[in-house]
């Protein structure tokens, strides 16, 4: 008795020999399928990004920042937390398929949302961590992105100079600078509560 199967042999692999691939839209989507152990994005211009795993202090900076989003929103169950492996797809709005380190969404805007699929929504809140891997001009870019797309509130976090980057809609971008590092200090907080009530995030550990 002999069995015959029909196999799919199409695959798409990535192969890095460019700083400057482009691919379509549908190609994007089954890059993804073929290739999950990647964290892939997509510009509104469709120029694929491959992203490089994080070195052991970002990870350890990004799980921080997560938990304490996770929990403020645990508490108040006014949301839903992602993290950094979720997929948002803007092309319906004239933007790419990217993915913050972290980001919230307000639970109304949820509604009616599969999140069985890149997610199609902007998020209310996000985060955005600079490794040390990362070019700060490119997360910038990224962030005013993000800003055009409709994010009220977007941090960009950047370990390495010691400050943060507030970025808001219809305003312009706030930088904070960390203070020097002294025995009794009151560490640097960002108040969040204008978009996420009573969210108050603690830079402690994080820069």
């Amino acid at each position: 008795m002999s069995i015959t199967e029909s196999v799919d042999t199409e695959t798409l692999s990535v192969k890095i020999r460019s700083a400057d691939l482009h691919v379509s839209s549908a190609q994007f989507d089954r890059l993804c399928q073929d290739n999950r152990d990647l964290r892939l994005e997509l510009t509104k211009e469709g120029k694929l990004i491959v992203m490089a795993p994080t070195f052991g202090e970002s990870g350890k900076r990004n799980g921080n920042l997560f938990g304490r989003v996770w929990a403020w929103n645990e508490r108040t169950q006014l949301g839903t937390t992602f993290d950094s492996s979720t997929g948002y797809d803007f092309s319906a709005i004239g933007g790419g398929k990217l993915s913050p380190d972290v980001s919230w969404i307000e639970n109304s805007r949820l509604e009616g949302v599969s999140l069985r699929q890149f997610i199609p929504v902007v998020p209310d809140f996000l985060i955005e961590l600079r490794s040390t891997t990362d070019r700060l001009r490119d997360l910038q870019a990224k962030m005013l992105e993000y800003q055009r797309l409709g994010v009220k509130l977007g941090l960009l976090i950047n370990p390495q100079d010691k400050q943060v980057e507030i970025y808001r809609s219809n305003r312009e971008v706030e930088v904070m600078q960390s203070p020097t590092s002294l025995a009794g200090s009151v560490p640097e907080v960002i108040d969040c509560a204008d978009i996420m009530p009573e969210f108050i995030l603690d830079l402690t550990r994080i820069l």
